[in-house]
């Protein structure tokens, strides 16, 4: 695939396109969600703060189950863009081909990611969710090879060590959902030299926030792994309270922000508090 050279947008938030460039070309991402496309808008916020304001993990999952079977048409009403983002991030920097590429999508739920994946070339996809419906939802689609199921942070992965060449999470660390203490499990999966893409949005809770910078940075201070990339998005999906939006803006037109984190684990562990040599972040 390439090294990751450069993500650039093209167009406006309301009809993004993103284009991700490796060798020297340039391609649309296949991922176009415009307001249109999804459900009504104005039922869209109460759904998602109903899920928000619950931090218990199993009525969260409870939550989840029933929304399933509408999730991918809210979602598409909020111009939902960390699916395409996330994988064009990741797939810039597979070295090997898309049809030996073993990933896992972790919190995979309907199968967002898996459709971004597959439009890429990337058939070799296991998928783990913690709730029955979503994972229903993602078999229908057929994208992934295998699917399990697993609430992660009270269970392990259902995989060896260093199995997959990548693995994803695309949405899921928050209060009530994956907490930060899970992502060293997501590392125990990843092959040595293997890639390891996470995102979160940018909400106002900061304790969130800083414990899980505080966990990215003692796995790289640990020679775990290095980061490769930590991308700031202004245009992660459409605000759904007055909380999240810019002063002098609505709801109905403001977009929140998110940052996507690229890592590489280290091939042989680095002797514990042994930073690794500084590596340049990718511009974008």
């Amino acid at each position: 695939m390439g090294g990751l050279a450069l993500i650039a947008w093209r167009g406006g938030p309301d009809s993004l396109i993103c284009w991700a460039w490796g060798r020297g070309k340039g391609r649309p991402c296949s991922h176009r969600m415009a307001q249109e496309e999804g459900g009504s808008l104005p039922e869209v916020p109460a759904r998602v703060g109903a899920s928000d304001r619950i931090t218990d993990v199993a009525r969260k999952l409870h939550f989840y189950d029933g929304w399933a079977p509408g999730y991918d048409q809210d979602v598409a009403a909020l111009q939902y863009h960390a699916p395409c983002l996330a994988v064009d991030c990741l797939t810039q920097a597979v070295p090997g081909p898309p049809h030996t590429t073993l990933i896992l999508d972790v919190a995979c739920g309907t199968g967002l990611v898996a459709a971004e994946l597959q439009a890429r070339g990337f058939l070799q996809l296991h998928g783990v969710d913690g709730n029955p419906g979503m994972l229903e939802q993602s078999r229908a689609r057929g994208f992934y090879q295998c699917l399990s199921l697993c609430i992660l942070g009270q269970e392990p992965l259902p995989s060896p060590e260093g199995t997959f060449d990548a693995v994803l999470m695309v949405g899921a660390l928050s209060d009530g959902q994956v907490p930060c203490s899970a992502v060293p499990e997501l590392l125990r999966v990843t092959k040595p030299g293997g890639l390891v893409c996470l995102t979160r949005t940018n909400p106002s809770n900061l304790r969130f926030k800083e414990a899980l910078e505080a966990t990215l940075d003692q796995l790289e201070q640990a020679g775990a792994w290095e980061r490769l990339l930590a991308w700031p998005v202004d245009w992660w999906e459409l605000a759904t309270s007055e909380v999240e939006v810019v002063p002098g803006t609505s709801a109905n037109d403001c977009f929140i922000s998110g940052i996507i984190y690229l890592y590489r684990k280290q091939e042989v562990a680095q002797a514990k508090g042994a930073r690794p040599s500084p590596q340049p972040l990718l511009g974008l």
